[in-house]
């Protein structure tokens, strides 16, 4: 899943992101609406958690363009604006949930995490494929029935490589999905990763490598 935040203080904009990302999350970070519009305008995002309050362009103005152009992308507005009249005017300009700061971080996670599986692309919440099963709510894993302990980016990067099966996914879009806009195009995380993965998977394998194409799960 790939997070855009768009929040002004910095802090709290490295806070969400750190959390986020702890989470198995790619998580992008602007600080004001003119760099998320660019940000949009480049990146593939499931969830953007948008801040009300922003300079360049008001968060108001960038959610009804996110509703108006972007169908796929859900949005969250995350603002200190609590009033009940503040809840409907930013549902009423297309924001898909509305949380208020201060705020509980499990919840604003549950929040981001809900919203992807409402996407239109979304599919069932178990995945299923060569006897592997993955539930995206209760994070976990098994395969043959026999419970996997794998870590956040194994367990984003397995949930991808699920969700496109039996399509495969290129390098590239693997780092796009599970990693972030900082991750270099040309380093080996994505091919180590899969090593790690590989070997909790077990026998027989189940993740196929095709040169030039990239990796996939058969049905």
């Amino acid at each position: 899943m790939r997070v855009l935040v768009v929040e002004d203080a910095r802090a709290l904009a490295a806070i969400l992101a750190e959390g986020l990302r702890d989470q198995g999350m790619a998580v992008d970070v602007a600080y004001d609406g003119l760099e998320a519009a660019a940000k949009l305008d480049l990146n593939a995002y499931d969830v953007v958690v948008l801040d009300r309050d922003l300079p360049g362009i008001h968060g108001d103005t960038l959610c009804q363009m996110i509703a108006e152009r972007h169908e796929r992308v859900m949005t969250l507005m995350l603002t200190a604006a609590a009033t009940p009249g503040d809840r409907v005017s930013g549902l009423t300009l297309g924001a898909d949930d509305y949380l208020t700061k201060p705020f509980h971080f499990p919840e604003l996670v549950l929040r981001i995490r809900a919203l992807a599986r409402r996407q239109p692309s979304a599919r069932a919440r178990t995945l299923r494929a060569s006897g592997i099963e993955l539930d995206p709510i209760h994070r976990t894993v098994t395969r043959d029935g026999h419970p996997l302990d794998l870590s956040a980016k194994e367990f984003a990067l397995l949930e991808a490589l699920l969700r496109a099966s039996p399509a495969p996914l290129s390098t590239e879009s693997l780092l796009e999905q599970v990693w972030d806009e900082h991750a270099d195009p040309f380093t080996n995380t994505v091919t180590v990763t899969i090593g790690r993965l590989r070997r909790k998977l077990g026998q027989p394998p189940v993740i196929t490598t095709t040169p030039g194409v990239g990796y996939r799960i058969a049905q």
